[in-house]
């Protein structure tokens, strides 16, 4: 039960932004930062009761001027992140002590919507952990090194999984903290989760959440957001 309750929002925004060619993180997204679409969407939830934003070292200046200029002094705190994503998750969870619950974010997924985090929140709730998931359109096969199919994987079994992943706070903070010596990386939090042995649930996620990797996706984040200030998504 989540109800009652911490619930902190963790926004992992330190990567180096190499299919973009620059600091996407900063991109204007209809005449706002990228970064801004993403932490209002979760300072607007009710049910998020602290943010911390995650940046590489060099550009915790930029985020605490942007802070300043959107209105988010006291609501929002920042911390450097580590070479990895995984250290930058850690060290943004290193700044969250106590209990409660935990939902770590792309800081390049400015289109979440507000329902995308309540289910997530009642899905944790559950077993401890959750992740957004979407069915796969494509069929998909497991390919050798030298480019041969090795194998079609049941595509009704499998799912793009997005972010926010939710979980309890004590729980994935402990498993980073025993993760740093061992020198493992895992593509996402869950992934930790799983070789740890905790169960994680699934819950729906929403195709329109895209995570902005290139200038094409920016494109499409762009048409996206107009649509639905115009009413249409």
């Amino acid at each position: 039960m989540f109800r009652g309750e911490r619930v902190v929002a963790l926004i992992v925004a330190a990567g180096q932004s190499v299919r973009m060619g620059g600091d996407k993180i900063f991109a204007p997204l209809c005449g706002v930062p990228l970064l801004a679409r993403t932490v209002e969407v979760l300072l607007d939830s009710p049910l998020v009761d602290e943010l911390v934003v995650v940046l590489r070292q060099e550009r915790l200046g930029a985020g605490l001027r942007l802070a300043r200029a959107r209105g988010w002094p006291g609501r929002v705190r920042f911390c450097a992140g580590g070479r990895l994503r995984q250290d930058s998750v850690r060290l943004g969870l290193e700044m969250i002590p106590g209990e409660g619950w935990v939902l770590i974010h792309d800081g390049a997924r400015p289109l979440l919507r507000p329902e995308v985090i309540a289910r997530g929140l009642e899905a944790a709730a559950e077993v401890g952990a959750a992740v957004p998931g979407v069915p796969l359109a494509d069929t998909v096969k497991l390919v050798s090194s030298t480019g041969m199919v090795e194998q079609t994987l049941p595509r009704e079994r499998l799912q793009a999984v997005q972010t926010p992943q939710v979980f309890r706070l004590s729980r994935i903070r402990q498993a980073h903290r025993s993760l740093e010596p061992a020198g493992q990386h895992f593509s996402d939090d869950a992934a930790l989760l799983e070789a740890l042995g905790h169960p994680v649930a699934v819950f729906p996620g929403d195709p329109d959440n895209l995570k902005v990797t290139s200038r094409g996706d920016l494109q499409t984040a762009r048409r996206r957001w107009r649509e639905r200030e115009k009413g249409h998504g």
